[in-house]
């Protein structure tokens, strides 16, 4: 269990990932972006997760580079995610996909490289590409984002190496028990997007009861309940108040009761797309 915002987990293959950090999605490339990266690195932030669709992997680099000068930083002290996105999969299309992710970050290596979605036919080749990349030392870790259960079965058929990771939406409203379960059983950490379901459960009356009893925000109770399940989070924000809130997790702890609770609040409810019917 996490005890401080740079605890970490190991993931499959030895590398150790951040419990908690600081997600980009949905932020425009710029001033904003870059400041807010810096400011959640200045305030102890370790992992960055960004993508190439976001069109903000410059961005993310530039902040990278400048707070790892201010804060003296070493690069292995800080864990650097992006993906490939839909167009570029296939074998060949996914190392070059991964090299271009290099050059605009300016980075020598990723520490997490991830398939974006589970497009029907692809993404094997995409597999059997980032199992290249690491096994030639590329990337430190590797893995997948919005793979169901039939996915990572499928890929489990033929992969030299498992994913180490599967980046899903999960939040109280979609707990993914389901997939959670299969992903303990084969080794694969859960990690969440829309931890705090874009803002939509910050009203929601169990959360908010709870919140109060701690003296916390729902926000924090919901990346706690996250922390305790054994879950990585990136909650987005680019406001600094915001994001040193979101770090603040590690003083206070949800009974088994409030755990159960929050549990109970699933609806199956998503605000992204469903892997299996998306319009790639």
């Amino acid at each position: 269990m996490a005890e401080h915002l740079q605890d970490r987990t190991i993931l499959q293959g030895g590398v150790s990932m951040p419990w908690v950090g600081l997600g980009v999605f949905q932020v425009e490339d710029g001033d904003g972006l870059v400041q807010a990266v810096k400011s959640a690195i200045a305030h102890g932030y370790r992992s960055i997760d960004t993508a190439a669709v976001y069109a903000n992997e410059r961005g993310v680099g530039q902040a990278v580079r400048e707070a790892m000068a201010g804060n003296k930083l070493a690069r292995e002290e800080l864990f650097i995610t992006s993906k490939v996105w839909n167009a570029d999969l296939g074998y060949e299309e996914t190392l070059a996909a991964y090299e271009a992710s290099l050059e605009k970050l300016g980075l020598e290596y990723l520490d997490l490289y991830l398939i974006h979605w589970p497009v029907k036919g692809k993404y094997k080749e995409s597999w059997r590409a980032l199992e290249a990349l690491y096994k030639a030392g590329r990337v430190k870790a590797i893995g997948v984002s919005n793979f169901q259960i039939h996915h990572l079965e499928d890929i489990l058929q033929d992969a030299e190496i498992k994913p180490m990771v599967n980046q899903v939406e999960l939040h109280p409203y979609l707990s993914q028990q389901p997939l959670r379960s299969f992903a303990k059983t084969h080794g694969i950490q859960i990690e969440a997007w829309a931890p705090l379901m874009q803002g939509q459960l910050l009203d929601q009356p169990v959360l908010t009861e709870i919140a109060a009893s701690h003296g916390k925000s729902v926000a924090q109770i919901i990346l706690r309940w996250d922390l305790q399940h054994g879950i990585v989070t990136i909650p987005k924000s680019t406001r600094e108040q915001r994001i040193i809130e979101n770090a603040s997790l590690f003083n206070f702890e949800l009974s088994d009761a409030e755990m159960d609770r929050i549990d109970s609040l699933n609806r199956d409810q998503r605000t992204g797309p469903d892997p299996d019917n998306f319009d790639f």
